[in-house]
């Protein structure tokens, strides 16, 4: 009985490593998507409040705010390795990340550093009111879909 339940255990536990294995980069893919999701959400929450879908509330509007600032100041580049993108071989359908963010010339730095300003901007306004609030999301979303439109596939 205790090698079956070991037998069971090891089977878990090395479970995770032969998937990685099914595809490349696997753990850089999941990480850099568990991170967008972090923006996401903290980017939902202020724009919820911007378009009246939850009452404003400038703690939890200043909290989403800083939590984007925290997350724009990380270092993430191994997250993206070169390779990991949606069009190499095995990543199909995986990843959205188009090859030109890696591609020499790329604005991918500017683009992260418009995000980071943007950020700070509402991190500095948030808390101010509704107004304010709202004064800095065309700013923000600007930011992520400048990003968005350069270096992710479309969603079929």
């Amino acid at each position: 009985m205790k090698k079956i339940i070991m037998a069971a255990l090891l089977g878990l536990v090395f479970t995770p490593v032969v998937a990685e294995e099914e595809a490349p980069f696997a753990a850089q893919i999941k990480a850099r998507q568990s991170f967008m999701n972090i923006y996401g959400f903290n980017i939902g929450t202020l724009g919820a409040m911007a378009r009246a879908k939850i009452p404003y509330d400038a703690e939890m509007a200043k909290i989403a705010a800083d939590n984007l600032v925290l997350a724009t100041q990380m270092d993430n580049r191994a997250m993206w390795p070169p390779g990991s993108d949606a069009s190499a071989a095995g990543l199909e359908g995986i990843t959205r990340a188009k090859a030109e963010a890696w591609a020499e010339g790329s604005d991918v730095g500017e683009k992260a550093q418009a995000l980071r300003t943007a950020a700070a901007d509402m991190a500095a306004n948030a808390g101010n009111g509704l107004d304010a609030l709202r004064a800095n999301m065309r700013a923000l979303g600007g930011a992520c879909q400048g990003c968005h439109e350069s270096y992710r596939v479309p969603e079929d």
